[in-house]
């Protein structure tokens, strides 16, 4: 346990210091979503940096390695989870393809791109995980494909109540390599933020939907 808890803190400090995630109570970002939010995240940064990438990279393998060694095919979440996912599945020496949120409206009309089988066994990569809709929206598409999903990693949780409970309910296998309050230790011990904007913060979390009416 200490270990893993070590391995996040670590990439979320590098996160921090290529301002993979930007923290900012005062002038909160817009999420597409509409939600106002203290923290913005953008781990596609990570492809920029090759040591932070192949840590991160190493990090995913040995999750899938452990956990669900019996992974044929690595399936990244558009756009995010591409890069990374097409690193895992050459570091593993397995197929890849990526879902998009949605199918193209022309050509082909996919929403997944690349070779899949029924009943292969797939891992899904996701760079982030806020409330978990869009990746449960992977899943769902792979699923309806005859895919079989073993699980879900992803390189950041924002560890909100609204994931828990949609990735709990869709009984789909989760982990992350780093999360939210492995972050907010790490921006607090290196003066990132201080204790005030810290209180903030988590006021955040408590209701990203309501914290920008009550400020």
């Amino acid at each position: 346990m200490s270990l893993e808890l070590t391995t996040s803190s670590k990439i979320a400090n590098y996160l921090l210091q290529i301002k993979a995630i930007k923290l900012e109570t005062e002038k909160p970002f817009q999420w597409s979503s509409g939600i106002y939010s203290p923290i913005y995240c953008d781990n596609r940064i990570v492809l920029s940096f090759p040591k932070i990438r192949k840590l991160v990279c190493d990090c995913f393998v040995e999750i899938i390695k452990e956990k669900y060694n019996d992974t044929e095919l690595v399936a990244g979440v558009a756009t995010g989870g591409i890069g990374m996912g097409m690193l895992i599945a050459e570091k593993l020496d397995l197929p890849f393809v990526y879902v998009r949120p949605q199918a193209k409206k022309h050509g082909r009309k996919n929403q997944i791109e690349g070779l899949i089988k029924k009943n292969i066994k797939a891992i899904v990569i996701e760079d982030l995980i806020s409330t978990g809709k869009s990746s449960l929206n992977a899943v769902d598409a792979l699923k309806k494909e005859k895919v079989n999903v073993i699980g879900l990693i992803s390189l950041f949780s924002y560890e909100l109540e609204d994931a828990k409970k949609n990735i709990s309910k869709s009984g789909l296998n989760y982990c992350s390599l780093s999360n939210f309050s492995d972050l907010i230790k790490i921006a607090l011990s290196t003066n990132y933020i201080d204790t005030k904007q810290k209180e903030e913060i988590f006021k955040w979390r408590l209701n990203p939907q309501k914290w920008r009416e009550a400020n």
